[in-house]
């Protein structure tokens, strides 16, 4: 019993981390808000290349230790790291392109899907359940509501061509983040502790997004409400924002990890209320409310291992 006890306390604890990363991405655009003149592509890649950074100096030790487990694993760390130089890029440029909210909540509604399609077709899980899709319904159906009230107040002035440009740059984050957690997962599946399976990824995506800060860097430390800002997305969103989430994918499915990120758009409609001053529509709040109903669904799930655990323990008993 304590050993089955053990894992649902561990997977309860994975959940937790992965919504509290959540919570702490949910700030990245309110934060992005109070950044002017500089290129969304080098918010994203100073923020993410100085996260990843960090992640790497603090998996130093569990990196020298697995480095040969991550040497033969070059391929999988490859995608990832790649995955991860793209999304940041699209992530802030969708936001550019469609605003904040539409951004935000195109590229978290679809990373669920695009990780259980991964995991699906190219690395042979177990199909999807009633009790994911039903979720996942709920969960999108509330993205979608939470788009469309703010679409009509605060992204009413942006042309149609530019939202379409950023709804497929929302589509790309959503494809790179669902690749990288896809990666990470695999990694650990393999052997490779979270810190070093989170570590490897973003060292080498941060040696390829640093760089690109030579070309659009420009005015990113011009005031210090720039500075104060980028600084925190890179130290709080990035840095301790990863570090819990892979944490958290330890001990849950990369599909309900992405799944359960979606409280990161109810996060930032929030602060848009409160410090953005932005007006949310009664549409909003009810699928803020779908969203929450997906997020009790997703963190009560039991897997086939802990259903199997207490099923033996009661037969003992």
């Amino acid at each position: 019993m304590k050993y089955a006890l053990r894992n649902i306390n561990t997977s309860r604890q994975g959940s937790i981390a992965v919504l509290l990363s959540a919570l702490m991405w949910g700030t990245t655009g309110a934060a992005a808000s109070f950044i002017s003149d500089v290129n969304p592509m080098a918010v994203g890649a100073f923020s993410m290349g100085i996260g990843g950074i960090l992640l790497a100096l603090t998996a130093r030790k569990k990196l020298i230790e697995e480095c040969l487990l991550l040497s033969h694993s070059w391929r999988i760390i490859l995608i990832g790291s790649l995955s991860l130089t793209v999304y940041p890029q699209a992530f802030y440029s969708s936001m550019h392109f469609a605003g904040v909210a539409v951004g935000n909540v195109i590229s978290i509604a679809s990373a669920p899907f695009m990780t259980v399609i991964i995991e699906r077709l190219l690395l042979n899980k177990k199909q999807i359940t009633f009790r994911w899709l039903f979720s996942a319904v709920l969960g999108a159906s509330g993205i979608v509501l939470l788009t469309l009230s703010d679409a009509y107040s605060t992204q009413a002035i942006i042309e149609d061509s530019s939202r379409q440009i950023g709804v497929l740059l929302g589509l790309l984050a959503a494809l790179t983040y669902a690749g990288y957690t896809c990666a990470a997962k695999k990694l650990m599946e393999q052997g490779a502790h979270s810190t070093s399976a989170m570590g490897s990824i973003f060292c080498c995506a941060s040696l390829i997004l640093l760089p690109t800060l030579l070309f659009t860097g420009e005015h990113l430390f011009s005031s210090i409400e720039n500075t104060v800002a980028v600084w925190y997305l890179a130290l709080v969103p990035m840095f301790l924002g990863y570090l819990c989430f892979g944490f958290g994918l330890r001990f849950i499915p990369a599909s309900k990890a992405t799944l359960l990120t979606l409280f990161e758009p109810v996060v930032a409609v929030c602060l848009a209320v409160i410090i953005v001053k932005e007006v949310i529509a009664l549409t909003g709040w009810f699928g803020m409310g779908l969203i929450m109903v997906c997020l009790i669904i997703q963190a009560s799930e039991k897997d086939e291992t802990r259903r199997g655990l207490l099923k033996e323990y009661s037969k003992a008993g």
